[in-house]
């Protein structure tokens, strides 16, 4: 495998359609209230990318170092456990994103808000840089938020409420009460994903000592969990949708709740952890799936 393909896959490009979900769901909510700006769309979705790149290097990085990725893994081998890329190596590609990162925050920010908002200025360079932080964090150190069952809260956070309101912002410089339902669906059906990765890797998680919240609760309570967040992610999109209703086609992107009801049955009736592995992707797609049909509902159709 050449070098290119190595950094390919330490990116882990599959991840990517769920991590600007809320990117496209805020750029929607901006047009319903009247606002959109390409270069800003096109920024935050770089940005969003960028942050999840590093994310991904990260958590190659942190569980590798812990020992979390080894042969009782279920899901695909990492670069640093397959011995792709040193711990040095990695650690440089980090520190590379971080930089990218950085600039594209400064960009986007001077973009949106020019040099007379200087409160939103100092306000966004924060989130940014606390999303960076978030991104590291998450598996590397000694008190990577990951391994102490925080990993729920932070995703649902970062890819739910900052997600799909900030990005809403940048467009329209204010926020309504309606916008953060669709924030919560994001948020939570982001947080399905990580805790269906969590039911999976359950059992080497409770060996390697990265207490998720699947660990914590267990193995048949963690399958409650996820289909309390998943039903509530349902009702918040439906409520936003009621609550702003000028036309049937507004309910169109519920259509994807249909694939994610039967994976619930089915993550219901399994015993075996490991064979959830299938329906993390099927989770995610139907998510951004989701964040493309809203899209193309609020953006082009009212």
């Amino acid at each position: 495998m050449n070098s290119f393909s190595v950094w390919v896959k330490a990116a882990r490009l599959r991840t990517l359609p769920l991590s600007i979900s809320g990117v496209i769901v805020g750029t929607a909510l901006a047009k319903y209230y009247n606002a959109f700006d390409f270069v800003i769309f096109v920024l935050a979705l770089l940005t969003t990318i960028g942050f999840q790149v590093t994310s991904n290097f990260a958590n190659d990085y942190g569980d590798g170092v812990k020992g979390t990725d080894n042969e009782d893994r279920i899901g695909p081998k990492r670069v640093l456990q397959s011995g792709l890329l040193t711990r040095s190596q990695l650690k440089r590609g980090i520190i590379i994103t971080i930089l990218i990162n950085i600039l594209l925050v400064i960009t986007i920010v001077a973009y949106t808000f020019g040099l007379e908002n200087i409160g939103y200025i100092l306000l966004f360079l924060f989130l940014g840089g606390l999303s960076i932080w978030a991104a590291i964090k998450y598996t590397v150190g000694e008190s990577a938020y990951g391994y102490r069952g925080l990993g729920d809260l932070f995703v649902f956070l970062f890819f739910g409420i900052l997600g799909v309101l900030g990005s809403m912002f940048l467009y329209t410089k204010f926020l309504t009460l309606n916008a953060v339902f669709p924030a919560i669906t994001i948020g939570l059906l982001s947080t399905a994903v990580l805790n269906l990765n969590n039911l999976r890797d359950y059992e080497s998680d409770k060996k390697s000592g990265k207490n998720t919240v699947i660990v914590k609760l267990g193995y048949e309570k963690g399958k409650v969990y996820h289909f309390v967040i998943t039903i509530i992610s349902f009702l918040s999109l439906l409520f936003f949708i009621s609550n702003t209703y000028t036309s049937w086609f507004q309910f169109i992107p519920l259509l994807f709740y249909i694939p994610i009801g039967i994976q619930l049955v089915k993550v219901k009736k399994e015993k075996q952890p490991r064979n959830l592995d299938p329906e993390l992707k099927k989770l995610a797609l139907s998510t951004f799936g989701i964040a493309i049909l809203f899209y193309f509902c609020y953006h082009y159709f009212l």
